[in-house]
């Protein structure tokens, strides 16, 4: 199952008490306070892990609090520090307070880590408090009470394209043409229920990683349909393959359908650099889908590929250009196109183009 999007509780540990303790010895009159300090508290610390592909682990447990930290005792014996807790999260996951909904930290790479509720401050035993003015204190601080927070976990897939479009659009054919991955295909609409993420190797060592986005409809930025729980993967890839159904009645309408509900969901989705191909293409002759590809590029003023996920005509073309414009989108960035080798995905093998 793939949970991206979880409400949790943190807490870190309480520190420990300080102790008031006076030492008590044969032959040593008035021996003065010997009460130790408490522990520490915990902390409660939240860590990107490449081990770790959904937030599906936390859902078991809502409250997650760090260990108090043990009380003083005599002889000057300090209590134990409290054991950090460490919440494993994948990749990706960004961490809101749920309460004002500021955003506390983007995981965006492998090994970050963030403590996110400190443990309390450990209390002073009387020892520490004798003085000149005061030999004997009979009094010890009491440790302070660990942070506490609530907490929304949003995951974000890192990809570097995402397909969009209308609910049967082709996108799951897609991406099972071009990469490994065997997202569920059937011939009605919503078939697929959750991100899917497929590797596909290109020359000198270099990777696209497509992600399939769940089918958008007319009013998803609001909650329609499957709603915008997965838009927001959208937002952390370099470019949006829309892919559009050739046997719809209006493909203009179609167009503009998408572009308007990524617009009114983020200005950032409506301003990432795009591909647009017109899918199912051998549903038709090669001349009837190529004028339609023609026409719909006049009204949008761009380029309109016409490609076959099932027979695979132009889908090598459609990922030559795919890598193509990464690649400008990178030389605008001043850097170099590298796709690092933890990537996660749960696909294992690869297709090479």
């Amino acid at each position: 199952m793939f949970i991206d999007e979880v409400k949790i509780y943190v807490k870190g540990g309480d520190g420990g008490d300080g102790c008031v303790s006076f030492r008590r010895e044969r032959f040593i009159p008035r021996g003065g306070p010997n009460g130790g300090d408490g522990g520490g508290g915990g902390d409660v610390i939240i860590h990107s892990s490449k081990q770790v592909d959904t937030l599906l682990d936390i859902t078991s447990k809502v409250k997650f609090i760090a260990e108090d930290g043990g009380k003083g005792q005599n002889r000057n014996k300090n209590g134990k520090d409290g054991k950090d807790l460490i919440i494993n999260v994948p990749k990706g996951t960004l961490i809101k307070d749920l309460k004002t909904g500021r955003t506390i930290k983007d995981l965006k790479e492998d090994g970050e880590s963030i403590k996110i509720a400190r443990g309390g401050r450990r209390g002073r035993g009387n020892a520490y408090f004798k003085s000149p003015i005061d030999q004997t204190p009979r009094f010890a601080e009491e440790g302070r009470n660990g942070r506490e927070r609530w907490l929304r976990l949003e995951l974000k897939l890192i990809a570097d394209i995402g397909i969009i479009g209308l609910p049967n659009a082709g996108k799951s054919t897609f991406l099972s043409r071009i990469s490994s991955a065997r997202p569920k295909i059937a011939d009605y609409p919503f078939t697929t229920l959750q991100p899917q993420l497929g590797i596909v190797e290109l020359e000198d060592y270099k990777r696209l990683v497509f992600a399939d986005i769940p089918g958008l409809i007319e009013g998803a930025h609001s909650g329609s349909g499957l709603g915008n729980t997965f838009l927001r993967h959208i937002e952390r890839t370099r470019i949006v393959v829309h892919l559009i159904d050739i046997s719809t009645t209006d493909l203009l309408n179609t167009y503009n359908l998408i572009r308007n509900e990524l617009a009114l969901f983020s200005s950032k989705l409506s301003e990432k650099a795009e591909i647009v191909a017109i899918n199912k293409s051998d549903i038709l002759d090669t001349e009837t889908s190529q004028k339609i590809a023609e026409d719909l590029s006049k009204k949008i003023s761009k380029p309109v590929h016409v490609i076959s996920a099932v027979s695979g005509n132009n889908v090598k073309n459609l990922i030559k250009a795919a890598a193509s414009l990464i690649d400008k989108e990178n030389e605008e960035e001043h850097s170099y196109l590298s796709f690092p080798a933890d990537q996660e995905t749960t696909d294992k093998d690869r297709l090479t183009f």
